[in-house]
């Protein structure tokens, strides 16, 4: 694939800065804007940086014109299942209503493609694991809706427009960049694997589990963890398909075996060699016992292959980047 012009938006966020440094590494050139609401100036090494909003038609436009911007990664998004059951409008307004500004500067900017990042959550409760993409979609929570709903908006622009996609469905991203430039850094922090590791580095007294009753073999739930490397390079395969001329296609991106909530803290233990003091607590209202993703038709389709299925890899790259960076970023 010739070097290409990409906007990535969202590009300061733990995923979006894993796919903006990745491409840059592969050749190409990477446009990061972010409006910093959540993501970390720090954590854009390379490329140009551009704050904003995905919202401001005159900025994206201009910006496609100066930066001759061929393609677009759009990761921007709230993305907390919980904060949006409680403000369902400020994920509707953001996750459908912003990105939909954004289609319309892509449109009249010329720009004939892009990867979005959806989520496992549009599927809701699971009717069989693991979850191939034609799966029922019944979203239980107002951020699963909001971007099943702009997957429903791509279909229809590209109809209309021509806009081309592919739509990454993530299961649970985890992990920090093998080489350890980034990392996960939140607040609040609400991934478990963090959670986990700042409890080992002392700056959490515990941390709780939240339900150890659901139908799985410990007792805890079961979730599909990617490594974030891993991820970041479907989003690349993505690209180059719909650079050649690849037709839309949405895709599941996850692991294709879970581990349990336990697992994840034992193997942290093995890991950092810490105790880590944990909590039982009750379960948290819409969590499914089991979250798992057959990634067989990404794989069969775009080649696409994880470097990093094995869960102590996962935790061991992410506990080396919280070990240089406590205080995160």
């Amino acid at each position: 694939m010739n070097a290409l012009k990409v906007l990535v938006t969202g590009g300061a966020g733990y995923i979006g800065s894993q796919v903006a440094l990745d491409l840059a590494r592969e050749g190409h050139d990477p446009v990061i804007l972010d409006n910093l609401g959540k993501g970390h100036r720090e954590a854009v090494i390379k490329g140009t940086f551009i704050q904003g909003e995905i919202s401001d038609f005159a900025l994206v436009t201009e910006v496609i014109a100066r930066e001759k911007v061929e393609a677009v990664i759009h990761l921007a998004a709230h993305s907390l299942v919980g904060e949006s059951v409680k403000d369902p409008a400020k994920y509707f307004r953001n996750n459908i209503g912003n990105g939909q500004a954004l289609l319309d500067a892509l449109v009249a900017g010329g720009v004939k493609y892009l990867v979005f990042s959806s989520t496992a959550a549009v599927y809701g409760e699971p009717e069989q694991v693991p979850i191939p993409e034609d799966h029922p979609k019944n979203p239980t929570n107002p951020y699963g809706f909001s971007k099943l709903t702009f997957e429903g908006i791509l279909q229809f622009y590209e109809q209309a427009y021509g806009l081309r996609f592919m739509s990454l469905r993530y299961f649970n991203a985890a992990g920090a960049d093998p080489e350890a430039e980034i990392g996960e850094d939140h607040h609040p922090e609400s991934h478990l694997i963090p959670i986990v590791l700042q409890t080992a580095l002392g700056a959490r007294d515990h941390l709780e589990l939240y339900g150890t009753d659901y139908p799985t073999p410990d007792g805890t739930c079961v979730r599909d963890y990617i490594h974030v490397a891993d991820l970041s390079q479907a989003h690349l395969l993505a690209l180059k398909a719909l650079a050649a001329g690849g037709n839309s296609a949405i895709y599941n991106l996850g692991n294709g075996q879970g581990y349990s909530n336990k697992e994840v803290i034992e193997t942290a233990r093995r890991v950092t060699g810490k105790e880590i003091r944990v909590l039982n607590g009750p379960r948290r209202p819409g969590d499914p016992a089991v979250l798992v993703a057959s990634s067989a038709k990404i794989k069969a389709e775009l080649g696409w292959n994880p470097k990093y299925p094995d869960l102590e890899q996962i935790i061991a790259t992410a506990w080396r980047w919280h070990q240089s960076h406590p205080q995160g970023y």
